[in-house]
Protein backbone atom coordinates (compact mmCIF):
# COMPACT_ATOMS: atom_id res chain seq x y z
CA UNK A 1 0.00 0.00 0.00
CA UNK A 2 1.39 3.41 -0.92
CA UNK A 3 1.81 6.20 1.65
CA UNK A 4 -0.98 8.17 -0.05
CA UNK A 5 -3.35 5.24 0.23
CA UNK A 6 -2.32 4.67 3.86
CA UNK A 7 -3.17 8.26 4.77
CA UNK A 8 -6.49 8.02 2.94
CA UNK A 9 -7.32 4.84 4.80
CA UNK A 10 -6.28 6.36 8.12
CA UNK A 11 -8.66 9.27 7.57
CA UNK A 12 -11.54 6.74 7.47
CA UNK A 13 -10.21 4.73 10.40
CA UNK A 14 -12.81 5.82 12.95
CA UNK A 15 -15.69 4.44 10.93
CA UNK A 16 -13.71 1.28 10.44
CA UNK A 17 -13.96 0.43 14.13
CA UNK A 18 -17.67 -0.26 13.74
CA UNK A 19 -16.87 -2.42 10.72
CA UNK A 20 -14.38 -4.46 12.72
CA UNK A 21 -16.89 -4.64 15.57
CA UNK A 22 -19.37 -6.28 13.22
CA UNK A 23 -16.73 -8.63 11.87
CA UNK A 24 -15.67 -9.69 15.35
CA UNK A 25 -19.11 -10.88 16.37
CA UNK A 26 -19.70 -13.70 14.00
CA UNK A 27 -22.23 -16.13 15.44
CA UNK A 28 -25.07 -18.23 14.13
CA UNK A 29 -24.91 -21.86 15.19
CA UNK A 30 -21.83 -23.05 17.08
CA UNK A 31 -19.87 -25.66 15.17
CA UNK A 32 -17.95 -27.03 18.12
CA UNK A 33 -17.46 -25.82 21.69
CA UNK A 34 -18.53 -22.33 20.75
CA UNK A 35 -16.42 -21.87 17.60
CA UNK A 36 -18.63 -20.05 15.06
CA UNK A 37 -16.02 -20.04 12.33
CA UNK A 38 -14.62 -23.50 11.75
CA UNK A 39 -15.88 -26.99 11.07
CA UNK A 40 -12.26 -28.20 11.09
CA UNK A 41 -9.69 -27.48 13.83
CA UNK A 42 -12.26 -25.66 16.01
CA UNK A 43 -11.20 -23.52 18.96
CA UNK A 44 -12.86 -23.90 22.35
CA UNK A 45 -14.87 -20.83 23.41
CA UNK A 46 -16.89 -20.70 26.63
CA UNK A 47 -20.67 -20.80 26.84
CA UNK A 48 -20.77 -17.29 28.35
CA UNK A 49 -18.71 -15.98 25.45
CA UNK A 50 -21.11 -17.68 23.06
CA UNK A 51 -24.06 -16.01 24.79
CA UNK A 52 -22.38 -12.61 24.51
CA UNK A 53 -21.78 -13.13 20.80
CA UNK A 54 -25.38 -14.16 20.27
CA UNK A 55 -26.73 -11.02 21.94
CA UNK A 56 -24.21 -8.67 20.34
CA UNK A 57 -24.18 -9.74 16.73
CA UNK A 58 -26.82 -12.26 15.85
CA UNK A 59 -29.66 -10.59 17.75
CA UNK A 60 -28.25 -7.04 17.89
CA UNK A 61 -29.13 -6.48 21.57
CA UNK A 62 -26.37 -4.24 22.89
CA UNK A 63 -27.44 -3.79 26.55
CA UNK A 64 -27.74 -7.56 26.96
CA UNK A 65 -24.45 -8.04 25.13
CA UNK A 66 -22.63 -5.64 27.47
CA UNK A 67 -23.96 -7.54 30.48
CA UNK A 68 -22.92 -10.89 29.07
CA UNK A 69 -19.51 -9.68 27.88
CA UNK A 70 -18.78 -8.43 31.40
CA UNK A 71 -19.83 -11.79 32.80
CA UNK A 72 -17.57 -13.63 30.36
CA UNK A 73 -14.65 -11.32 31.22
CA UNK A 74 -14.76 -12.59 34.80
CA UNK A 75 -13.71 -16.06 33.64
CA UNK A 76 -10.19 -17.43 33.53
CA UNK A 77 -8.38 -17.64 30.18
CA UNK A 78 -10.36 -14.85 28.53
CA UNK A 79 -10.32 -15.03 24.74
CA UNK A 80 -8.94 -11.84 23.12
CA UNK A 81 -12.14 -11.44 21.13
CA UNK A 82 -13.95 -10.55 24.38
CA UNK A 83 -11.66 -7.60 25.07
CA UNK A 84 -12.14 -6.51 21.46
CA UNK A 85 -15.90 -6.78 21.87
CA UNK A 86 -15.80 -4.66 25.03
CA UNK A 87 -13.80 -2.00 23.20
CA UNK A 88 -16.32 -2.14 20.35
CA UNK A 89 -19.22 -1.60 22.73
CA UNK A 90 -17.52 1.49 24.16
CA UNK A 91 -16.92 2.84 20.65
CA UNK A 92 -20.50 2.30 19.58
CA UNK A 93 -21.85 4.06 22.68
CA UNK A 94 -20.21 7.37 21.69
CA UNK A 95 -17.66 7.23 18.86
CA UNK A 96 -16.80 10.93 19.13
CA UNK A 97 -15.94 10.84 22.84
CA UNK A 98 -13.99 7.67 23.51
CA UNK A 99 -13.21 7.04 27.17
CA UNK A 100 -9.78 5.92 28.32
CA UNK A 101 -11.27 2.48 28.93
CA UNK A 102 -11.34 1.99 25.16
CA UNK A 103 -7.55 2.22 25.12
CA UNK A 104 -7.39 -0.12 28.13
CA UNK A 105 -9.38 -2.81 26.34
CA UNK A 106 -7.34 -2.36 23.16
CA UNK A 107 -4.21 -2.98 25.25
CA UNK A 108 -5.76 -6.02 26.91
CA UNK A 109 -6.62 -7.36 23.45
CA UNK A 110 -2.96 -7.03 22.50
CA UNK A 111 -1.72 -8.65 25.71
CA UNK A 112 -4.05 -11.64 25.47
CA UNK A 113 -3.34 -12.03 21.76
CA UNK A 114 0.41 -12.00 22.42
CA UNK A 115 -0.03 -14.74 25.01
CA UNK A 116 -2.04 -16.77 22.47
CA UNK A 117 0.59 -16.65 19.71
CA UNK A 118 2.71 -19.65 20.89
CA UNK A 119 -0.32 -21.98 21.01
CA UNK A 120 -2.39 -20.48 18.17
CA UNK A 121 -0.28 -18.22 15.94
CA UNK A 122 -3.17 -17.59 13.53
CA UNK A 123 -5.63 -16.24 16.09
CA UNK A 124 -2.88 -14.63 18.15
CA UNK A 125 -1.66 -12.60 15.19
CA UNK A 126 -5.21 -11.88 14.05
CA UNK A 127 -6.09 -10.23 17.37
CA UNK A 128 -2.75 -8.48 17.56
CA UNK A 129 -3.88 -6.84 14.30
CA UNK A 130 -7.25 -5.98 15.84
CA UNK A 131 -5.64 -4.56 18.98
CA UNK A 132 -3.30 -2.32 16.97
CA UNK A 133 -6.26 -1.24 14.83
CA UNK A 134 -8.16 -0.13 17.93
CA UNK A 135 -5.13 1.67 19.37
CA UNK A 136 -4.74 3.57 16.11
CA UNK A 137 -8.43 4.49 16.18
CA UNK A 138 -8.08 5.80 19.72
CA UNK A 139 -5.17 8.04 18.75
CA UNK A 140 -7.09 9.49 15.81
CA UNK A 141 -10.20 10.10 17.88
CA UNK A 142 -8.40 11.71 20.83
CA UNK A 143 -5.59 13.58 19.05
CA UNK A 144 -7.22 14.35 15.70
CA UNK A 145 -6.14 13.33 12.21
CA UNK A 146 -3.30 15.85 11.84
CA UNK A 147 -1.55 15.03 15.11
CA UNK A 148 -2.52 11.38 15.12
CA UNK A 149 -1.51 10.36 11.59
CA UNK A 150 2.15 9.42 12.33
CA UNK A 151 1.17 7.10 15.17
CA UNK A 152 -1.82 5.77 13.27
CA UNK A 153 0.34 4.97 10.22
CA UNK A 154 2.72 3.04 12.44
CA UNK A 155 -0.23 1.13 13.88
CA UNK A 156 -1.59 0.50 10.39
CA UNK A 157 1.69 -1.08 9.34
CA UNK A 158 1.49 -3.39 12.35
CA UNK A 159 -2.12 -4.29 11.51
CA UNK A 160 -1.14 -5.51 8.06
CA UNK A 161 2.05 -7.18 9.35
CA UNK A 162 0.08 -9.33 11.78
CA UNK A 163 -2.65 -10.08 9.26
CA UNK A 164 0.05 -11.32 6.89
CA UNK A 165 1.50 -13.52 9.63
CA UNK A 166 -1.93 -14.98 10.34
CA UNK A 167 -2.40 -15.65 6.62
CA UNK A 168 0.92 -17.51 6.51
CA UNK A 169 -0.61 -20.08 8.88
CA UNK A 170 -3.79 -20.59 6.85
CA UNK A 171 -4.89 -18.07 4.19
CA UNK A 172 -8.30 -19.74 3.91
CA UNK A 173 -9.17 -19.60 7.62
CA UNK A 174 -12.79 -18.37 7.99
CA UNK A 175 -12.14 -16.10 11.00
CA UNK A 176 -9.19 -14.44 9.29
CA UNK A 177 -11.19 -13.93 6.11
CA UNK A 178 -14.26 -12.45 7.80
CA UNK A 179 -12.15 -9.77 9.52
CA UNK A 180 -9.66 -9.17 6.72
CA UNK A 181 -12.46 -9.27 4.15
CA UNK A 182 -14.33 -6.49 5.95
CA UNK A 183 -11.18 -4.39 6.31
CA UNK A 184 -10.08 -4.82 2.72
CA UNK A 185 -13.54 -4.18 1.29
CA UNK A 186 -13.79 -0.97 3.32
CA UNK A 187 -10.45 0.07 1.83
CA UNK A 188 -11.49 -0.86 -1.72
CA UNK A 189 -14.79 0.98 -1.44
CA UNK A 190 -13.24 4.21 -0.17
CA UNK A 191 -9.93 4.60 -1.97
CA UNK A 192 -9.48 5.23 -5.71
CA UNK A 193 -7.81 2.57 -7.83
CA UNK A 194 -8.34 -0.13 -5.20
CA UNK A 195 -9.52 -3.49 -6.47
CA UNK A 196 -12.60 -4.78 -4.59
CA UNK A 197 -12.68 -8.21 -6.21
CA UNK A 198 -10.21 -9.87 -3.84
CA UNK A 199 -12.06 -8.92 -0.61
CA UNK A 200 -15.35 -9.85 -2.27
CA UNK A 201 -13.86 -13.26 -3.04
CA UNK A 202 -12.69 -13.59 0.56
CA UNK A 203 -16.18 -12.97 1.91
CA UNK A 204 -17.94 -15.12 -0.69
CA UNK A 205 -15.61 -18.12 -0.67
CA UNK A 206 -13.77 -18.34 2.65
CA UNK A 207 -15.52 -16.31 5.37
CA UNK A 208 -17.98 -17.79 7.84
CA UNK A 209 -20.71 -17.76 9.01
CA UNK A 210 -22.74 -16.92 5.94
CA UNK A 211 -25.02 -14.31 7.51
CA UNK A 212 -22.09 -12.10 8.48
CA UNK A 213 -20.29 -12.57 5.18
CA UNK A 214 -23.46 -11.52 3.34
CA UNK A 215 -23.80 -8.49 5.60
CA UNK A 216 -20.24 -7.44 4.79
CA UNK A 217 -20.86 -7.92 1.10
CA UNK A 218 -24.02 -5.80 1.34
CA UNK A 219 -22.04 -2.95 2.92
CA UNK A 220 -19.29 -3.23 0.33
CA UNK A 221 -21.59 -3.45 -2.67
CA UNK A 222 -23.58 -0.49 -1.33
CA UNK A 223 -20.43 1.63 -1.06
CA UNK A 224 -19.38 0.55 -4.56
CA UNK A 225 -22.82 1.59 -5.92
CA UNK A 226 -23.58 -2.01 -6.91
CA UNK A 227 -27.05 -1.82 -5.46
CA UNK A 228 -28.67 -4.93 -6.95
CA UNK A 229 -25.87 -7.08 -5.52
CA UNK A 230 -26.09 -5.21 -2.21
CA UNK A 231 -29.82 -5.91 -1.99
CA UNK A 232 -29.35 -9.60 -2.77
CA UNK A 233 -26.72 -9.87 -0.05
CA UNK A 234 -28.68 -7.99 2.63
CA UNK A 235 -31.82 -10.03 1.88
CA UNK A 236 -29.88 -13.22 2.48
CA UNK A 237 -28.47 -11.82 5.73
CA UNK A 238 -32.00 -10.96 6.81
CA UNK A 239 -33.18 -14.48 6.05
CA UNK A 240 -30.53 -15.77 8.46
CA UNK A 241 -30.91 -13.05 11.14
CA UNK A 242 -34.48 -11.77 10.69
CA UNK A 243 -34.66 -9.95 14.04
CA UNK A 244 -31.44 -7.93 13.80
CA UNK A 245 -32.30 -4.19 13.68
CA UNK A 246 -28.92 -3.23 12.20
CA UNK A 247 -29.50 -5.42 9.17
CA UNK A 248 -32.93 -3.79 8.75
CA UNK A 249 -31.21 -0.40 8.90
CA UNK A 250 -28.68 -1.53 6.31
CA UNK A 251 -31.50 -2.54 3.94
CA UNK A 252 -33.06 0.92 4.42
CA UNK A 253 -29.74 2.55 3.51
CA UNK A 254 -29.44 0.50 0.34
CA UNK A 255 -32.92 1.59 -0.75
CA UNK A 256 -31.97 5.23 -0.11
CA UNK A 257 -28.69 4.98 -1.99
CA UNK A 258 -30.34 3.50 -5.05
CA UNK A 259 -32.97 6.26 -5.02
CA UNK A 260 -36.00 4.39 -3.69
CA UNK A 261 -36.57 6.37 -0.50
CA UNK A 262 -40.24 5.44 -0.18
CA UNK A 263 -39.29 1.76 0.14
CA UNK A 264 -36.65 2.63 2.75
CA UNK A 265 -39.13 4.07 5.27
CA UNK A 266 -40.67 0.80 6.52
CA UNK A 267 -37.17 -0.61 7.11
CA UNK A 268 -36.05 2.45 9.04
CA UNK A 269 -39.23 2.11 11.09
CA UNK A 270 -38.63 -1.57 11.79
CA UNK A 271 -35.13 -0.80 13.05
CA UNK A 272 -36.36 2.11 15.19
CA UNK A 273 -39.09 -0.07 16.69
CA UNK A 274 -36.25 -2.07 18.29
CA UNK A 275 -34.25 0.95 19.41
CA UNK A 276 -34.02 -0.22 23.02
CA UNK A 277 -31.55 -2.81 21.77
CA UNK A 278 -29.27 -0.26 20.08
CA UNK A 279 -26.72 2.35 21.26
CA UNK A 280 -28.31 5.80 21.56
CA UNK A 281 -25.87 7.34 19.08
CA UNK A 282 -26.87 4.78 16.47
CA UNK A 283 -30.57 5.35 17.16
CA UNK A 284 -30.12 9.08 16.58
CA UNK A 285 -28.30 8.35 13.32
CA UNK A 286 -31.06 6.04 12.09
CA UNK A 287 -33.69 8.64 13.00
CA UNK A 288 -31.80 11.40 11.15
CA UNK A 289 -31.53 9.29 8.01
CA UNK A 290 -35.16 8.29 8.26
CA UNK A 291 -36.23 11.95 8.59
CA UNK A 292 -34.12 12.94 5.60
CA UNK A 293 -35.67 10.18 3.51
CA UNK A 294 -39.17 11.22 4.59
CA UNK A 295 -38.54 14.84 3.60
CA UNK A 296 -37.37 13.78 0.15
CA UNK A 297 -40.39 11.51 -0.29
CA UNK A 298 -42.73 14.32 0.76
CA UNK A 299 -41.04 16.77 -1.62
CA UNK A 300 -41.28 14.32 -4.54
CA UNK A 301 -44.96 13.68 -3.85
CA UNK A 302 -45.66 17.40 -3.63
CA UNK A 303 -43.94 18.08 -6.94
CA UNK A 304 -46.01 15.38 -8.64
CA UNK A 305 -49.37 16.85 -7.59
Amino acid sequence: MTMRNQIGWVSRWGGGVSVVAIALGTWLTPVWAGDPFRSQNPRDISDTTEAAFEAFFRVGNYPLAAQQVDQALSEANVDPILYAMRASLLYLEDPDNLPSEFQDYATLTLERAEALVPDDPLRGNLYLAVGHFFEGAYVLKTEGVVRGVPTALSKLQQVFRHLDRAAEVNPEDPELNIIKGYMDLMLAANLPFSNPERPIERLEDYAAPEYLAKRGLAVGFRDLNRFDEAMTAVNRSLELTPENPEVMYLKAQIYVDRGDRASSLPWFDRALAMQEQLPSDLVRQIQRERDQAQRRVDAEQASNR
